[in-house]
């Protein structure tokens, strides 16, 4: 049977081969909210597996043995992706959530996907809600507390992307985080850590340690409040937390503290939305559109850097002339960002325009090895002009098939806004936060952007998270993503680069060093406690103009690449996370 959302014709948009899917225009409107017709379900015998066995890199070991489990009776990439999000949303909550939201990019069958479940503001939410009776920004407003918090998506988007594709039943796919909650697991000290510094933030101004409290190094934290919620999603289904027990649990906190109300919680949907493609090197990227940043940017990032070869040429990795060059082009990528990136169902992004191969040609004329830092100030590359109206964590899966699945979802701080639904035993986000709450002023990331991603009821916030997967031929290379905020594209580019521009071992690759910048504050260099910069080099990069700021988190990559029909999963060192490899299993 065709499949109305990827058997419709191409229309190719001038750029190295960067192609927007054309829909039929009677599933234009069912696309915006949501309402798109499902695909046919696997079949009960699924073809022969393509590759010698699955695998995933996820940020911890329950998550790993959740996919292992998966596997074991016969799921696909889709079912272990689902069943690693509820996992983590137990054993991973600084991060992993279904309070929260995020993306997913898929290949299943052979076609690309993307699937947006990322929070929206509530219908009550206004422009100037985070600012006081003078105009200023009120501090931690959109941070912490019941006001922070937008819709959450992660539910229907797990619930939407495994009816769609999934070939195990909805209960099988909860059950290993049921049993996560119901009966505990051991608190590992990164996680007591983690939670030690947050309930600093929270402390006497949410419920946050009324739940939390317990979450001490080599303890077994249970959450029975959050294993009931679990089970009646996993009995009624994922509208449930929308419209059944679950959202009367979350009206409720929310009555007289919060926005989000049961009719914003009924009103939501998840959109399937046109993946981001482009070629690069011999591959072909699939990554995220809007409302997400990071797939354009890294795909300029990575383009540009193409462009500028004859200037990379015999220039060293991480060397001075490497992160000058570098930090001009995100200079450029930043200022694009600010001025032209939000919601897609609320403005006309200019992606075509922004990935187009001329354009991009003529910012990469604009880096120069020998220009002064600062001393020109970045604007953005197509004017001033408006567009037309219209804690985060990271995993990668892999199944036998040939099946991927790059997931990148959010509380956005650690823990969100510190709120948890009471009776319910969940943490909800503080993605509000990344709304501009006033143009001009930063968000905790430190970025900026204008009108284009102020607070309007119903829109989504623009995110940097960049879930991405690299083809060769059709055939799954890589599948790649990783949180940490403005620095996500960033850091996958460098990855990329290491991997592929610099024939560096995936262990290496991930090992290197990696710094960040983005245009505010000016000629500033982020460098990470994992591989900071130091001695000549720190000494050098002051010498041209450049200030270093230290920055205590530059990424958590979760990778899986393919060799031939061989996959190999890579978690990154600076975090906790698990990369495993699931032999086959028989087809059920």
């Amino acid at each position: 049977m065709a499949d109305p959302m990827h058997d419709a014709p191409r229309a190719s948009i001038t750029g190295r081969a960067l192609h927007v899917f054309a829909f039929p225009s009677l599933l234009i409107a069912a696309c915006l909210t949501g309402f798109l017709p499902a695909a046919p379900a696997f079949a009960k015998k699924p073809p022969p597996p393509v590759l010698t066995a699955a695998a995933a890199a996820v940020p911890d070991s329950y998550s790993a043995a959740a996919a292992k489990e998966i596997f074991a009776e016969g799921g696909n990439a889709v079912d272990a992706a689902v069943a690693i999000a509820f996992t983590l949303a137990v054993t991973y909550p600084d991060a992993g959530n279904i309070g929260g939201g995020g993306f997913m990019t898929l290949y299943v069958d052979n076609k690309p996907y993307f699937l947006d479940y990322r929070e929206v503001a509530p219908q009550g939410a206004t422009k100037e809600m985070y600012l006081d009776d003078k105009g200023n920004v009120e501090p931690d407003a959109s941070l912490v507390g019941y006001r922070a918090v937008g819709v959450p998506g992660t539910v229907d988007g797990m619930w939407e992307a495994q009816k769609r594709f999934g070939k195990l039943k909805w209960k099988q796919v909860l059950a290993p985080a049921i049993k996560y909650a119901s009966d505990g697991f051991v608190v590992q000290p990164w996680l007591q850590k983690r939670h030690d510094y947050a309930a600093r933030s929270f402390a006497g101004k949410t419920n946050f340690d009324v739940y939390f409290s317990g979450l001490k190094a080599g303890a077994t934290f249970r959450q029975p409040e959050l294993a009931e919620t679990l089970k009646r999603i996993a009995s009624d289904g994922g509208r449930e937390f929308y419209e059944g027990r679950t959202a009367d649990l979350i009206s409720t906190a929310m009555y007289g503290h919060g926005l989000v109300s049961k009719q914003d919680l009924q009103r939501y949907h998840a959109v399937w939305r046109d993946p981001l493609t482009a070629d690069w090197n011999g591959y072909q990227i699939v990554t995220a559109p809007p409302p997400s940043s990071g797939g354009v940017g890294l795909i300029q990032l990575l383009k540009m850097k193409a462009d500028l070869k004859p200037a990379f040429d015999g220039v060293q990795l991480n060397s001075v002339p490497y992160i000058h060059l570098v930090s001009q082009m995100e200079d450029r990528v930043f200022a694009d960002r600010q001025q032209y990136l939000g919601d897609p169902d609320s403005y006309k992004i200019p992606v075509a325009k922004l990935l187009d191969d001329s354009y991009l040609a003529s910012r990469a004329a604009e880096v120069k090895a020998d220009a002064a830092p600062g001393a020109t100030g970045v604007k953005p590359g197509l004017g001033d002009t408006m567009p037309e109206r219209a804690q985060t964590t990271h995993f990668s899966v892999v199944d036998q098939w040939g099946n991927a699945v790059s997931n990148t979802y959010t509380l956005n701080g650690p823990f969100g806004a510190g709120v948890v639904v009471d009776g319910a035993g969940f943490l909800l986000n503080d993605e509000m936060d990344d709304f501009v709450t006033k143009p001009g002023t930063t968000n905790q990331f430190g970025v900026t952007g204008d009108e284009v991603n102020t607070i309007a009821p119903g829109r989504r916030p623009l995110s940097s998270m960049a879930p991405t997967i690299l083809l060769k031929d059709g055939n799954v290379a890589l599948v790649i993503g990783t949180p940490g905020g403005s620095r996500i594209f960033t850091t996958i580019f460098q990855v990329m680069t290491d991997l592929f521009d610099f024939g560096m071992a995936p262990q290496d690759a991930l090992a290197a060093m990696r710094f960040h910048h983005q245009l505010i504050p000016p000629t500033t260099i982020f460098y990470e406690p994992y591989a900071p910069i130091t001695g000549d080099l720190a000494d050098a990069l002051k010498a041209k103009g450049y200030k270093l700021e230290g920055q205590p988190f530059n990424g958590d990559v979760q990778m899986v690449r393919v060799n031939g029909t061989t996959p190999e999963a890579d978690s990154d060192p600076r975090g906790a996370g698990v990369g495993a490899v699931f032999p086959l299993s028989p087809s059920k």
